[in-house]
């Protein structure tokens, strides 16, 4: 595996368009728990809406990238067909989601908008990923 070193340039434009991601989270109301819990209880398509352009972004992006770069895409199956990782992973992520009440997504873009609640969703995440790089050759993949 090898690593590519950024340049300053790619950072700042990566950082550029994170902060410019995260205002869009916290302007579109996407970050916040009282639409997340509507979503859940099926009371506005609000959530929904944004999923949805989500879904038609990527899928345009991908038909670009196709068309644009010649980039090959394709997925190959992994795993032991039990579907067993991805119940574990979806449980352990919908347990956090559920407690945090945010997807890990906009944690950063929470932090700065003030929402200091969301360090304790930080320190969490970070430990549960921390929990995974210890526990990940004992799991199924």
């Amino acid at each position: 595996m090898s690593q590519k070193s950024s340049s300053a340039a790619e950072l700042l434009g990566h950082l550029i368009l994170g902060t410019f991601f995260g205002i869009l989270l916290i302007k579109s109301e996407a970050a916040s728990w009282f639409r997340i819990q509507e979503m859940f209880r099926f009371q506005s398509i609000h959530m929904y809406g944004i999923l949805g352009l989500g879904v038609a972004v990527a899928g345009l992006s991908l038909i670009l990238l196709r068309k644009l770069r010649g980039l090959e895409l394709s997925v190959t199956p992994g795993g032991d067909g039990s579907g067993l990782r991805y119940g574990l992973g979806g449980t352990v992520f919908g347990l956090g989601w559920g407690l945090a009440g945010v997807c890990p997504g906009p944690i950063y873009a929470l932090i700065g908008s003030g929402v200091w609640g969301a360090l304790a969703v930080l320190a969490s995440a970070l430990a549960g990923a921390r929990a995974y790089a210890a526990l990940a050759e004992r799991l199924p993949h």
